[in-house]
């Protein structure tokens, strides 16, 4: 019977920007078993509005008592998932992403986000979040429906990699800041270690594709996953679906590329599950696979192509 299994954002399971094969894991699961995910913001205290005592005391703790590497964004200590080894495939199941807070921020921070040279006036905003009516206020009066997701889910890196900053996605997952990887998709991720070391964090209220100015909405999130080791599949990227579509993701520092990266994934996964020719699922796919821009800001630029699983 599979478990159920929890870890609280509390500091001693927090770790903030970086990830890292050597983590010690906050718990070790069995495959097919359920994790529920408490994330906090990520950020720190530039975040912070001048009344402080707005925060919630949760985020205070992760930033005044959790050492900070090379990123930004907090993470849960990884998971451990038995049975699980370098070239097998993790399968996550993403069954719930929540806020748990009221509190959250947007900020147009230096150097960073798509036209840094553009936007110099810094600013950071604080919507209001209304959790029961699952929206959030605008400082200027424009509300908009909540639509949550984690920014950041992945494996840990190739041990040889030594400790990667969590701000840059790449073949383990990572920030992918995707806003198709909500409840109801399921993601594949490619292990490259023992136990696969599952991570999530950096809790969105609300992005659209591109994230352009560098934040979303970024709040805090309860997160639930069924984590299952695939022996069967050995995937070299992320790929995900839902019921109805299949999700390749791209990454790359040049756009073009991670476009490139998305097409060829799918290409890739469209033979395997049908009978058509690369010819044959490179025309389907110019005919109505969506390739989008799924963000602009994080180091690898990110581009995913949704196709409908319709026409396979």
């Amino acid at each position: 019977m599979p478990t159920e299994h929890t870890i609280a954002a509390t500091p001693d399971m927090l770790v903030w920007g970086g990830l890292s094969a050597k983590t010690p894991p906050a718990l070790t699961i069995e495959s097919g078993d359920t994790v529920s995910i408490e994330a906090v913001p990520a950020g720190g205290a530039p975040a912070f509005p001048p009344d402080a005592a707005a925060v919630p005391e949760v985020y205070r703790a992760a930033v005044e008592r959790v050492p900070q590497g090379p990123g930004a964004h907090f993470v849960n200590r990884p998971v451990f998932v038995r049975g699980a080894e370098r070239g097998d495939t993790l399968q996550v199941e993403i069954l719930a992403a929540e806020p748990n807070m009221d509190w959250g921020f947007v900020s147009i921070m230096p150097l960073l986000g798509t036209l840094p040279d553009e936007f110099t006036e810094y600013e950071t905003i604080h919507p209001s979040i209304d959790r029961a009516r699952r929206t959030c206020l605008l400082p200027w009066g424009t509300e908009l429906p909540l639509d949550p997701f984690f920014g950041v889910i992945g494996t840990a890196p190739p041990p040889e990699w030594g400790v990667c900053s969590t701000n840059v996605p790449r073949a383990f997952g990572g920030n992918m800041d995707n806003k198709e990887l909500k409840p109801g998709t399921t993601l594949y991720l490619p292990v490259f270690n023992e136990g696969a070391l599952f991570y999530a964090g950096d809790g969105h209220g609300v992005q659209g594709d591109g994230e352009v100015c560098i934040t979303a909405l970024e709040t805090g999130l309860t997160g639930r996953f069924r984590l299952t080791v695939r022996k069967d599949l050995h995937l070299k990227m992320p790929f995900a679906e839902t019921a109805t579509h299949l999700i390749s993701i791209g990454l790359d520092e040049d756009l073009d590329d991670a476009a490139k990266q998305a097409v060829r994934e799918m290409v890739r996964e469209i033979c395997v599950r049908t009978n058509l020719s690369r010819n044959q699922a490179y025309m389907l796919c110019s005919l109505i696979g969506d390739l989008r821009v799924t963000q602009t800001v994080d180091g690898n630029k990110g581009v995913h192509m949704m196709l409908a699983k319709t026409y396979l």
